[in-house]
């Protein structure tokens, strides 16, 4: 059942990219990925019983019809893209509440917009389920808080965020679109399935969950309903091979670990299914169609990984192996094996890191020069910059752009300023780009183009998580990225112990700085504490998102300081504001940073949406 007309991004001319011609600036294969993603609409996966509202976001949103209501499967990201596609399949199917939500795994575009479906009111009181998997609220708080301006910042690269949607910029995001602006939220989840194994009947649906941690997401789970003869996949299996390593900027996952839960998945449950559905791309009916396609990306997964070490174990190294590992012949002939999410190039390299790191084995690569300080050398070398340019065109009219890439590099890291190599280079890196499967990875080269050209954009930002995450983020996680903020130099010679107290919850905490180190530990008060901080954790979470002041607490009354406040000043001062301002190619206006006038508000971690 379709509901709705495709939309796309329309050329100038008004040619559309579903017009059937082929362009030659988009991979023929992505733009066969990027048509079939561009369907949008409300869609019956089986008869009466599960629906799927497609192209409102990165993600699908599914409905399982249950005896009294909807449970709802992965919320999308935005509240506004969830609360219109309940809208819709009420219009169209008849209104029914909301009896239960399901948050498959720990990234945002599947549980963000979930204040568009539910009213917390109803979670609070036990009218609705929230179910998620072990270690969801952890891993979809902290996994990218840490480093979350520099993935914010690769954002940019990997999502094309800026990139206008043509066929010389954005054209897809191969798991959908692309992901949703609005209001991303959280509620959190009322059952946790702990077990690998556990089953349970909502709304008259009976359901079995298996958790499949350190796959697609640290925390994530497929469900069997049994009676339906229906499994979801959740971002396990999808249209595509999948990111081993993310470009934004993540934990190297673990491709053998996610071949085996398919494996697992394959014979608990694939062996009498007859329909497999997703959080992303489209459905699969029929056993064995199901079966060809849990068992070759079961194979895709496990080859990548047993593939690759077999390179390792020979001598290729993670400089060398995306040039010599090869996805076997029978699989890329598959699409849903192709590289549209993750690439065969930074998947092979990032199997090679989570075993044996980034170093090659050359101690020439074990402490290299910063490349601005390599340059020089180079460019000295080979003349200055008028022959490199002049090789460098040369290369570029022969279609050797990795090698003209790899000698313009060096200019512009040697001479930042050189706009004609700077404009060469981006030739360079659109032309490429261009011949990428991997939205990904064409993404990533087109907007170091547009940088290299213009400048870092300003005015623009990727979406963030909203305050539910900060609401979500525990004191220790919160004290912890303190420690990242905190300049060292600014610290030097200075040391301290605080008493941080949060009544309300009983949490206790010492936060120390020595040598030039922020450290904390839950549990303890010390006896010889310089000051003692004693605040509500609900007041803390106003000051951690921006909403008050930590001075404006103290002013309240709301925060009191016992002991040597100047230790507090102090503080303040060793706290630095991250701004997505920094560079990521030479030459393109790094801004500066500016003093933060809140210093303990707790930055908004990156959105992993899409992983």
């Amino acid at each position: 059942m379709f509901t709705g007309e495709c939309t796309s991004w329309t050329r100038s001319d008004g040619q559309d990219l579903s017009d059937g011609k082929d362009f030659d600036t988009i991979h023929p294969s992505l733009q066969r990925q990027a048509i079939l993603n561009m369907a949008y609409g409300l869609y019956e996966v089986l008869p009466g019983k599960i629906y799927q509202v497609r192209g409102y976001d990165l993600a699908n949103i599914s409905f399982i019809r249950g005896e009294t209501g909807w449970i709802v499967f992965d919320p999308l990201t935005a509240k506004e893209t969830a609360a219109a596609a309940l809208k819709f399949i009420n219009e169209q199917l008849g209104a029914r509440p909301v009896v239960a939500v399901v948050y498959s795994h720990s990234h945002a575009d599947h549980f963000g917009g979930v204040r568009g479906v539910v009213d917390e009111k109803d979670v609070r009181s036990g009218k609705v389920k929230i179910i998620a998997p072990v270690g969801f609220m952890d891993h979809a708080v902290a996994e990218n808080v840490y480093a979350g301006n520099a993935m914010n910042r690769r954002l940019f690269y990997q999502y094309g965020v800026l990139l206008p949607a043509s066929p010389y910029g954005h054209v897809d995001q191969s798991i959908g679109k692309g992901t949703a602006a609005g209001n991303l939220g959280l509620i959190p989840p009322t059952v946790i399935i702990e077990k690998d194994i556990e089953e349970m009947t909502v709304d008259g649906v009976r359901m079995i969950f298996q958790n499949t941690p350190g796959t697609e997401a640290p925390a994530e789970m497929n469900t069997y309903f049994p009676d339906l003869k229906a499994f979801w996949a959740a971002e396990n299996i999808v249209g595509t091979i999948h990111n081993i390593y993310t470009l934004r900027g993540a934990l190297v996952r673990d491709a053998l670990e996610w071949s085996k839960q398919i494996n697992k998945a394959i014979y608990l449950f694939g062996q009498e299914a007859e329909v497999m559905f997703a959080s992303h791309s489209w459905p699969r009916w029929g056993n064995e169609r199901i079966l060809e396609v849990m068992k070759g990306q079961r194979d895709t997964y496990a080859n990548l990984n047993n593939g690759v070490l077999h390179l390792a174990n020979q001598g290729v190294t993670i400089n060398q192996v995306h040039n010599v590992y090869e996805v076997p012949k029978s699989l890329q002939q598959q699409w849903y094996a192709r590289s549209y999410h993750g690439s065969v190039q930074h998947n092979s390299r990032a199997v090679i890191n989570r075993y044996l790191g980034y170093w090659d084995g050359n101690p020439t690569t074990l402490i290299p020069l910063s490349p601005e300080d390599s340059a020089s050398l180079y460019v000295e070398m080979m003349g200055g910059a008028k022959p490199i340019i002049a090789k460098g065109k040369e290369l570029f009219d022969q279609g050797k752009y990795r090698h003209a890439q790899e000698i313009l590099n060096k200019l512009v890291y040697a001479e930042p300023q050189n706009q004609e190599a700077k404009d060469l280079l981006a030739d360079v890196f659109e032309q490429i780009g261009y011949q990428q499967e991997s939205p990904s990875v064409r993404n990533s080269f087109l907007a170091a183009a547009l940088e290299l050209r213009s400048g870092i954009p300003s005015g623009a930002s990727p979406k963030s998580s909203g305050p539910d995450m900060i609401r979500a983020m525990t004191t220790e996680l919160w004290l912890d990225f303190l420690g990242v903020r905190l300049d060292s130099k600014k610290a030097a010679g200075k040391a301290f112990k605080i008493n941080l107290a949060t009544p309300d919850n009983d949490e206790k905490f010492v936060v120390e700085l020595s040598n030039g180190t922020l450290t904390s530990i839950e549990g303890y008060q010390a006896e010889d504490a310089d000051l003692t901080v004693t605040i509500d954790r609900e007041d803390l979470v106003m000051t951690m998102m921006g909403a008050v002041s930590f001075d404006e607490q103290i002013a309240a009354g709301k925060a009191t300081l016992d002991g040597n406040r100047q230790v507090y000043e102090d503080l303040k001062t060793m706290l630095v504001h991250f701004d997505l301002g920094f560079e990521m190619m030479p030459g393109t206006g790094a801004r500066d940073l500016t003093p933060e006038e809140k210093p303990f508000q707790q930055e908004q971690p990156a959105d992993t949406s899409g992983g």
